[in-house]
């Protein structure tokens, strides 16, 4: 376990030297030696500004051996029609950029009943290996049996890193299997980076999105990361090219405590995930009615009208049109903000828009940092202008 050492021979001021933490962990013990007591938070600032008096000391015991993990594997989710999940191809063309830095290979996962469809697939869009577990006992997501196959792939292969799309079903799955080889696992990372050393850098908001957290796992491997939908770019589709490898799963490893009597298809909702236009409301809409012209705006640009947390939350909205960290992630070709301050927890759900246009009558407006196109005005004013100039343009054509 890592810990604070004290060299008492290099304090010259107790007091000084207690007073260096905000937290108040160093204090005399009853013969007069300071101590690191319980409330450290290990900030090392005493460290930083003590002169020497403080050592940092990592007594952890060796991780393991790096070598023996290789490559970067994407666990792929299949829709209940047996396409693709579009989050695991996202994460493909993500695991393609990683795995170039480290010379590792991409590899595919794919759990699942009747996959050959989609092994093609996932092989044009990148991947070197797919190792896929085929068998009508995994035709419905059941937790035990697909927990029993990512473990045998992992056992089998060895890989460095897995990628897992944050689905209901991926949050569900990662951390069930980070826990039975005792790893880490970061949910909802905004991005990946990899270091030489194979170690995965995930960055993810915390603290309420106040800071960035980065995040490493440099003693245990693999390495666990879930990514909502949206997060990072489709890659091209290519050419099918790599191998594939069939893998099976005894009889026991198959059987779960759960038993499918029946599946129904939802029916179809098209979310704000999937529109190319966005309205967002913010709290700068004074009354719920006011929602309306929005809506107008958006339903002449062709999309659709959303939200953030502090209108649903008012309930003036439903939550599936949140956007950020507690809703949704959205990656439309254009989106207009209309009153949205732009706090982090906002806009980690949408700076990877395409086009952002932003309306705010605070010129010091958190969301004009990332807005493409800034307008410093009264979204009352501002909003019907463009209502009125998009239908003369429409009408004129």
């Amino acid at each position: 376990m890592s810990y604070i050492k004290v060299h008492q021979d290099k304090i010259a001021d107790r007091e000084a030297a207690k007073a260096l933490c905000p937290f108040g962990a160093i204090a005399e013990n009853a013969e007069g030696v300071l101590e690191i007591g319980a409330g450290c938070r290990m900030c090392r600032l005493c460290i930083r500004k003590g002169g020497g008096a403080f050592e940092f000391v990592d007594d952890s015991a060796p991780g393991v051996d790096k070598s023996k993990w290789r490559g970067v594997a994407v666990v792929t989710e299949l829709l209940p029609d047996g396409d693709l999940h579009p989050v695991g191809l996202e994460l493909l063309g993500k695991a393609r950029e990683l795995a170039a830095k480290i010379d590792h290979p991409v590899m595919a996962v794919v759990i699942g009943s009747g996959t050959d469809a989609v092994v093609d697939k996932v092989l044009a869009y990148g991947a070197d290996e797919v190792h896929v577990y085929d068998d009508p006992a995994l035709a419905h997501f059941r937790i035990e049996p697909y927990a029993n196959a990512l473990s045998d792939f992992i056992e089998a292969v060895h890989p460095s890193s897995v990628l897992v799309g944050g689905t209901v079903n991926g949050r569900s799955l990662a951390p069930r299997v980070a826990a039975r080889f005792r790893t880490g696992l970061t949910a909802d990372c905004t991005v990946l980076d990899m270091s030489p050393t194979t170690d995965l850098d995930q960055i993810r908001p915390a603290y309420g999105g106040n800071i960035m957290a980065h995040i490493n796992t440099p003693r245990h491997r693999p390495q666990f990361a879930t990514v909502r939908y949206k997060i990072f770019a489709m890659p091209k589709k290519g050419a099918p090219h790599g191998k594939v490898v069939r893998h099976a799963l005894s009889a026991d490893r198959l059987a779960s405590l759960v038993e499918v009597l029946e599946a129904r298809r939802k029916p179809v909702e098209k979310g704000i995930e999937e529109a190319e236009a966005l309205v967002v409301c913010g709290r700068g809409v004074k009354k719920p009615e006011d929602v309306e012209m929005l809506r107008e705006l958006a339903a002449l640009l062709g999309g659709e009208v959303a939200s953030t947390r502090a209108v649903v939350e008012a309930g003036w909205m439903d939550a599936k049109r949140q956007i950020g960290l507690s809703g949704r992630t959205v990656k439309p070709k254009l989106i207009v903000t209309c009153g949205v301050s732009g706090a982090i927890q906002f806009v980690a759900g949408m700076n990877n828009s395409e086009t952002i246009v932003a309306i705010n009558t605070d010129p010091k407006a958190s969301i004009f940092k990332v807005a493409h196109v800034g307008v410093v005005g009264d979204l009352y004013t501002v909003v019907p202008e463009l209502i009125a100039r998009i239908k003369a343009k429409k009408e004129a054509k």
